[in-house]
């Protein structure tokens, strides 16, 4: 009777068994539709919206009906997607590619829509760069067109434009600020000016100081061999590491902002005990460290003894002459140099020089200088021995068809190097006017890239301004020659008959060649075009 009992009741099941599917289905369906899509997919795409800017999510959405705009939703703020995604950058269109600037959106209710503007790329070299003055200032309105600061590049000082119109809610890094990472946030605009109170002690570091201690120590190399040769005694070496590794002479591990903490504070960190894991230094060390106060200035202060009896001053190294430092070393190490010298006569050139300057100053035009005639002569022997203007890449040997011609000029803030463009097609007046002008935006550090970069040769001129009689310049990368210029002096020559002896005035010229690139044959060939054109210069009129 039991099992005829179970029968029964398992049929009743049964039969109701596609109502409960059809039951399932439906709460399926609400479960996946748009209205009712969990929060994790909508938190995925804040997420994509807070750390790519206008980065439109790759997962497709399910359309709503055409009357109503979708939203994502921010914590209490919500925001049109299609004004999310189509509103354009920040800056013009020279930086536009290269400017950190990116949307976000605060899980906080009191921190509205806002844009992080970063350090810009301003040059192909620079990985840094210095703030040299804001032109605004914060709470006031921005609009298209308007220069926002002035950017300290490795090789000048840039204005750095706005193309969307807004307000300066927060600088983050003033002015003055220096080695500032590329991309590294230095300041924020919003839309609404009623924002602006709301990002008076926004810190956008704060994240990010919070999660670098983080990384560091769960892989410092040291603590891994230790364990790897000598497992047993994993927890001995683990509790004596922080107090062993900050005397030792080796690497100290300490996290970005306690590095950064103790250069603004001029503190060494070999004198500063970390009690972060493996004792990595931390902040709150070196604020213990300034709260004890003069006992350890003074213990660190006997280390100094040594570099009592001299007398020296720290200058600052600015961003160009790092930059220059680090490409001229990269210049001696990596392209194999070599140097030829010749003498050249000048008489003719220095004669057909007071011609000119004679009609120069009848018509009031810029005086031509002896450097103005040896760019010339070095723009028509490039023009006639082409493999000269060539570059070197691991794979071909990039011959170039325009003749542009830098000229070094030194300065306080540096050396520069703005550029002559189509020298072997310019007259000398125009050669003249425009070294002319470069050079004094160059003393001025208010070169544009555009003045300096494009270059395919380089000349330098020591002899002229300082009376240098013959040197060696460095190539000048990706650039495969340099013309390094001597000053000219008067020698004793033979003359026509025995025992006659005449004066003429030499000058020294070398060519630092590629090797690479120019061999040394045809590194001789274009010194003896250029030697031709000095000596002979009525040839550069034609």
């Amino acid at each position: 009777m039991s099992y005829a009992s179970r029968i029964i009741n398992h049929s009743r099941k049964l039969r109701n068994a596609p109502n409960l599917l059809q039951h399932e289905r439906a709460r399926l369906a609400r479960c996946f539709s748009i209205e009712a899509q969990p929060s994790m997919n909508r938190n995925q795409d804040n997420c994509k919206t807070q750390f790519h800017g206008y980065q439109a999510p790759t997962r497709k959405r399910i359309p709503e009906p055409a009357s109503n705009h979708a939203k994502l939703s921010f914590g209490a703020q919500t925001r049109n997607i299609s004004t999310c995604f189509t509103q354009g950058s920040l800056f013009n269109e020279n930086s536009c590619s290269q400017v950190q600037s990116r949307r976000s959106y605060a899980s906080a209710a009191d921190l509205p829509p806002h844009q992080e503007i970063g350090m810009p790329s301003l040059s192909p070299t620079m990985s840094e760069g210095n703030i040299a003055r804001w032109l605004k200032k914060e709470g006031e309105k921005v609009s298209p067109g308007e220069v926002l600061c002035e950017v300290e590049t490795d090789k000048a000082t840039v204005e750095m434009e706005c193309m969307e119109e807004g307000y300066l809610a927060k600088i983050i890094r003033g002015d003055g600020s220096k080695e500032i990472q590329v991309g590294e946030i230095i300041a924020i605009t919003v839309e609404d000016e009623d924002d602006i109170a709301k990002f008076k002690d926004y810190q956008p570091s704060a994240s990010g100081a919070s999660a670098a201690p983080a990384k560091e120590p769960s892989a410092p190399p040291p603590p891994k061999k230790e364990v790897v040769d000598e497992p047993a005694q994993e927890p001995e070496q683990k509790v004596s590491k922080p107090s062993a590794s900050p005397p030792s002479g080796d690497r100290i591990f300490a996290s970005p902002l306690a590095r950064q903490y103790a250069e603004e504070k001029n503190i060494p960190l070999s004198s500063i005990k970390g009690t972060g894991p493996e004792g990595l230094i931390v902040k709150g060390d070196i604020d213990d460290y300034l709260a004890s106060g003069v006992k350890e200035v003074s213990a660190y202060s006997k280390t100094k003894v040594v570099d009592a009896a001299l007398d020296y001053t720290d200058i600052p190294v600015s961003q160009i002459r790092k930059i220059t430092a680090s490409r001229l070393l990269l210049s001696k190490q990596t392209i194999p140099h070599y140097y030829v010298t010749v003498d050249t006569c000048v008489d003719k050139l220095m004669s057909l020089r007071a011609q000119l300057n004679s009609l120069q100053e009848s018509s009031g035009g810029a005086r031509i200088s002896v450097n103005d005639l040896v760019i010339k002569a070095a723009a028509l022997a490039l023009r006639k021995v082409p493999q000269c203007n060539s570059s070197w890449t691991d794979d071909y040997i990039r011959q170039y068809h325009n003749v542009n011609v830098n000229v070094a000029v030194q300065t306080d803030h540096g050396l520069f190097v703005p550029v002559i463009r189509d020298a072997d097609k310019k007259g000398l007046s125009k050669i003249a006017e425009e070294v002319k002008l470069l050079a004094s935006k160059a003393k001025e550090n208010s070169l544009k890239p555009q003045d300096y970069e494009g270059g395919t040769f380089t000349v330098s001129n020591l002899g002229g301004p300082f009376g240098i009689k013959q040197f060696c310049a460095i190539i000048n990368p990706p650039q495969s020659g340099i013309l390094a210029v001597g000053s000219a002096e008067k020698r004793v020559i033979p003359g026509s008959g025995p025992g006659e002896y005449n004066f003429a005035s030499f000058m020294s010229v070398t060519l630092s060649c590629d090797h690479r690139v120019i061999d040394g044959a045809i590194g001789a060939e274009w010194l003896k075009a250029f030697k031709n054109y000095i000596e002979n210069p009525e040839s550069m009129l034609l």
